[in-house]
């Protein structure tokens, strides 16, 4: 079975930018999406992103919308979150996940079957 393991996580003063990475180990992405979501302590799993390819098409959430970019890079078969401008409040463990399809509910945690490990991002100065 195809795993995710996410890459490029760490400490960041407020402002700046971070690049995550999502790769397939062990195959490819299988399904036509992936999407980002984090954890805060203490809080539910909320969605962050996601991208469609076949047709390409993004979604995010609002709390990100506009600072946030995420992108498939097909030759290395990853999928990248950029960040930029972080908040306090965005420090939380990122996860990719993998499995939804169109049609689905694509900011729900139970539509997608494959997850990475997740990786920290802690913003504070």
């Amino acid at each position: 079975q195809v795993q995710l393991v996410e890459s490029g996580g760490g400490l960041v003063q407020p402002g700046g930018s971070l690049r995550l990475s999502c790769a397939a180990s062990g195959g490819s992405f299988s399904s036509a999406a992936v999407g980002w979501f984090r954890q805060a302590p203490g809080k539910e799993r909320e969605f962050v992103a996601v991208i469609f390819w076949r047709p390409t098409a993004t979604y995010y959430a609002d709390s990100v919308k506009g600072r946030f970019i995420i992108s498939r890079d097909s030759p290395k078969d990853t999928v990248s979150l950029k960040m930029n401008s972080l908040k306090a409040e965005d420090t939380a463990v990122y996860y990719c996940a993998a499995g939804v399809r169109w049609g689905m509910a694509f900011t729900t945690v139970s539509s997608y079957t494959v997850w990475g490990q997740g990786t920290q991002v802690t913003v504070s100065s």
